[in-house]
């Protein structure tokens, strides 16, 4: 390796790193709001844009806003979707009572088992349709009690679980979480080539997924 020669009374500037100033991390702040008699859960948080949530399985309703949004702004927020929240606290309360036998949210032996011969009845034809339709084989399916997702995959095994309740639902979301696990045999994530991929599987996928979201998941005891 060769040095370029430095002319004599040149001189060299070294430039220091500049150091970056992080702005002070605001903690989110928490706090319930009454707005025209429904009891709002409130998130103040460091982001731009104000979300509202219908939150299974009773239809809480929580709101994510700016760090500097007034209750007023909130307030007239939720007013405007009113119609929307209504509805879709009725749904949920429709799909409480259409659980079986009125058990509400607590799996037991009778209803697993119930459960159990459902999904082991149906598994076998969704599965060979859709290996032939998705180009890719799971190396197992496992069912089981789960509290906080429909499903899971683990692409790097080919292992896929599924909530056992979805033995004790319509069938229409058994097998859309199957095709979603089975996609993510091709995509680990759920960005375009995903999004993709499910349009062309199941075009009403999008649908299918505000659905089953609104459904209550069964407690294990």
């Amino acid at each position: 390796m060769s040095f370029r020669s430095i002319p004599r009374g040149a001189y060299t500037v070294t430039r220091q790193k500049s150091r970056r100033i992080c702005a002070p991390v605001i903690p989110a702040r928490h706090s319930v709001m009454d707005v025209d008699g429904l009891q709002v859960y409130v998130t103040h948080k460091n982001n731009r844009n104000m979300y509202v949530r219908v939150k299974p399985p009773y239809g809480q309703v929580e709101v994510t806003a700016p760090l500097r949004v007034s209750e007023r702004t909130i307030a007239d927020f939720i007013r405007e979707r009113m119609d929307w929240i209504e509805s879709s606290q009725r749904k949920l309360k429709q799909a409480r009572e259409t659980l079986p036998q009125g058990k509400g949210f607590t799996w037991n032996t009778e209803l697993e088992q119930k459960a159990r011969e459902s999904l082991n009845r149906q598994l076998p034809a969704l599965r060979s349709h859709w290996e032939e339709v998705i180009g890719r084989s799971p190396t197992q399916i496992t069912l089981r009690v789960m509290t906080s997702r429909w499903g899971s995959c683990t692409p790097s095994t080919g292992r896929i679980r599924l909530n056992l309740q979805l033995g004790l639902m319509d069938p229409k979301f058994l097998e859309y979480v199957l095709v979603h696990e089975m996609t993510h045999l091709w995509e680990s994530g759920h960005g375009e080539k995903f999004q993709q991929r499910m349009d062309l599987y199941l075009p009403k996928w999008k649908q299918l997924r505000k659905e089953i979201n609104m459904q209550p998941v069964m407690k294990k005891v």
